[in-house]
């Protein structure tokens, strides 16, 4: 008699046990459809970044494939949403020559931008005697002499939306505003001290 007791409270646990577990997978899914159908009517967009400007303080190649830099930078970025904000967890600037990275990479304290707030970040990136591929330092000296260089100012970072109380998760970040430094005319850019500023007003793809 013990043993059929024992036998039936066991199935009377399991009952409750997968009950339980079917109304918590129930519930998920429900908070799942009501945050994709907010996320929907909200129509969330990407952030826009513009790279203002770049101040150029040197740029130069040392034997065919070690390249030297310093770039001051300014970059806005606006958040173009009605009611989602953006965490901007981890940001990194860095330049790049065809592809290649010719400086290191440059942190952007963590901040949070709210409905169509406005950031600006002003960060030098800095590069000393960074390995290149040979045909790529060539070709950087090549860019000079013939008057202008094509960078990429690029950000790699993370980011996390909010929306009303619910904050997600990371996302991967990517954004890559091109940069034409030109050389030999004094109309592209303004000297300031023993660097030259250039205005680029350039919009920037944003990727996430």
């Amino acid at each position: 008699m013990s043993e059929k007791k024992c036998d039936h409270h066991k199935g009377k646990y399991g009952r409750l046990v997968r009950g339980f577990l079917a109304g918590l997978l129930v519930l998920l899914f429900i908070l799942l459809v009501v945050f994709l159908i907010t996320w929907a009517v909200l129509q969330p967009k990407k952030p826009q970044f513009v790279l203002q400007d770049a101040t150029v303080y040197a740029l130069n190649v040392s034997a065919p494939n070690f390249v030297s830099s310093t770039i001051s930078l300014t970059i806005s970025s606006r958040n173009p949403n009605d009611n989602i904000g953006v965490y901007y967890d981890k940001l990194d600037v860095y330049a790049t020559y065809q592809d290649q990275q010719i400086t290191y990479y440059t942190a952007i304290p963590p901040t949070y931008q709210g409905h169509h707030d406005v950031n600006v970040w002003s960060p030098y990136i800095v590069g000393t005697n960074v390995p290149v591929a040979p045909y790529n330092g060539l070709s950087l000296n090549q860019d000079a002499a013939d008057g202008s260089i094509v960078l990429s100012i690029k950000i790699d970072g993370r980011v996390r939306w909010k929306v009303g109380t619910i904050t997600t998760g990371d996302y991967h970040f990517h954004v890559t505003c091109p940069a034409l430094i030109t050389f030999g005319s004094p109309n592209t850019g303004i000297t300031v001290g023993n660097a030259i500023k250039y205005q680029l007003v350039q919009s920037c793809s944003v990727s996430v």
